[in-house]
């Protein structure tokens, strides 16, 4: 097992048999690593879990495998960061390093802190989606779609008034209502003064009042002439208000009519938008009810602490406290190369020195082993082109042989006469030179001028 974690932690075994004392802080690194490596299996656990509900066992299942990448690059960071005495090598190696554990130490702390404050953040969550659905509603109220429900309900609410009284509640009636209330005022006012002058009549007729005199006398006459003409004006006012009151009347079942009749369309379109704005609360208010992943469990434990100094500190503490273990493989492989040479280095050192002279030396061989054969391969290539040339040569001396033993045979034989050809030299030329031919052609223009073709045993070969 320490032999394992030795060599998980970077430790090169050639080197630990000989220095055996490096084991012990190979393996420690080890240890460390494979602690990483379990808090990310446990961190990636959760995520996975909180985010889209997974089955336990298949989220033990993805972190073991988000547990091996965040070992791999454990390794890699400390494989990657060899001894160097020099101060600003070392902070140029360490920097990005330590920056890359601590975005690690961050996501891997994250699932693990919401997991352990989960109470605190589930009463959190509720608070958080009633406030979201409070939002939506008013969100919804705001919607140019629903902008015009609450007047549409108090127009509804109206109309529904004008049918139930049978009209006289329209808002259309009120200056008729007040043609008739002028008029009742009037025709009231008529038969008040009708009253009074035939009471002034009657006081008249008995002596009560005015004159003093009993009996129809001249006053009576004119008291009771008044009475008389009162009641012209009252049939007068009476007729206003009879008016007055059919005017009414005759609106009022208009105004039911056209109340009825624009009832109907507003209510089917109040009962519409009623419809699809409690459709659309109902479908948010379901989905804001599901919502539990991480993102709503980030702003609840945020606003925790926010509102809670305590919830705030615990809350730092413990992510810093997963963010230093995950830190810590990096700053101890930083402040052992801080510190002076162990022997492990020097062996190490020392290995790979031996190993890239070995390397130089048989690459040296190699090339001087080609370089030879390279030699050789020019050396055969030239002898057989040599040995192709003089093949070539032997070839043409013979034919050339041939030619002159042929030439000495016809100069021997009888020879028939023909016609003289001015240039001797032409009769040797080759049959590709066609000079001769347009010669001989002109200047015996009616003599059959024969081929001076040779013969196809005197042809050069064409591989020649």
């Amino acid at each position: 097992m320490s032999g394992w974690l030795a060599g998980l932690a970077g430790a090169r075994s050639d080197v630990l048999e000989v220095a055996p004392g490096a084991r012990a802080r190979f393996v420690a690194l080890g240890g460390v690593l494979l602690s990483t490596g379990g808090l990310a299996v446990l961190s990636a656990a959760f995520a996975v879990h909180m985010a889209l509900g997974v089955w336990w066992p298949f989220s033990l299942l993805l972190g073991l495998g988000w547990g091996a990448v965040i070992v791999n690059l454990d390794r890699m960071l400390l494989v990657g960061m060899a001894h160097d005495s020099s101060l600003k090598r070392n902070l140029l190696m360490a920097v990005p390093r330590v920056g890359l554990a601590l975005v690690l130490g961050i996501v891997i702390s994250t699932p693990l802190t919401l997991q352990i404050f989960h109470k605190e953040i589930d009463t959190e969550i509720v608070a958080l989606q009633a406030e979201n659905s409070d939002k939506y509603s008013r969100a919804l109220d705001a919607d140019a779609r629903f902008a015009g429900l609450p007047e549409l309900q108090e127009k509804v609410l109206a109309e529904r008034a004008v049918v139930a009284s049978g009209g006289e509640s329209s808002s259309d009636l009120a200056v008729l209502q007040g043609q008739v209330a002028n008029a009742q005022a009037a025709y009231d006012a008529a038969v008040a003064r009708q009253r009074e002058l035939d009471a002034k009549a009657q006081c008249e007729l008995d002596g009560s009042c005015g004159t003093g005199d009993a009996g129809t006398g001249e006053a009576y006459r004119q008291a009771r002439a008044a009475a008389d003409a009162q009641l012209a004006v009252v049939a007068a006012a009476q007729a206003d208000l009879d008016a007055a009151r059919d005017g009414v009347s005759g609106g009022a079942s208009r105004a039911m009519s056209q109340a009825a009749a624009a009832l109907e369309t507003d209510e089917a379109e109040l009962e519409r938008l009623t419809t699809q704005k409690a459709e659309l609360q109902a479908a948010f208010d379901a989905t804001n009810s599901d919502n539990t992943g991480i993102l709503i469990r980030l702003q609840a434990l945020s606003s925790l602490s926010e509102s809670n100094a305590t919830m705030a500190i615990a809350h730092y503490m413990l992510a810093l406290l997963f963010i230093a273990v995950e830190l810590l493989p990096v700053l101890m492989k930083m402040l052992l190369n801080f510190g002076p040479r162990s022997t492990y280095d020097r062996l190490a050192e020392l290995r790979d020195d031996g190993d890239l002279s070995v390397e130089e030396l048989q690459q040296s061989a190699r090339i001087e082993v080609e370089q030879a054969q390279q030699e050789l391969l020019v050396m055969a290539e030239k002898e057989r082109v040599d040995r192709q040339k003089e093949q070539v040569l032997e070839r043409r001396r013979a034919r050339l042989q041939a030619a002159a033993q042929r030439q000495v045979q016809r100069s021997a034989a009888p020879v028939e006469p023909r016609a003289p050809i001015e240039d001797d030299e032409a009769a040797e030329r080759r049959m590709w030179d066609t000079g001769p031919l347009f010669e001989l052609a002109r200047k015996t223009a009616t003599r059959t001028v024969r081929s001076i073709r040779r013969r196809s045993d005197e042809r050069v070969p064409e591989s020649v």
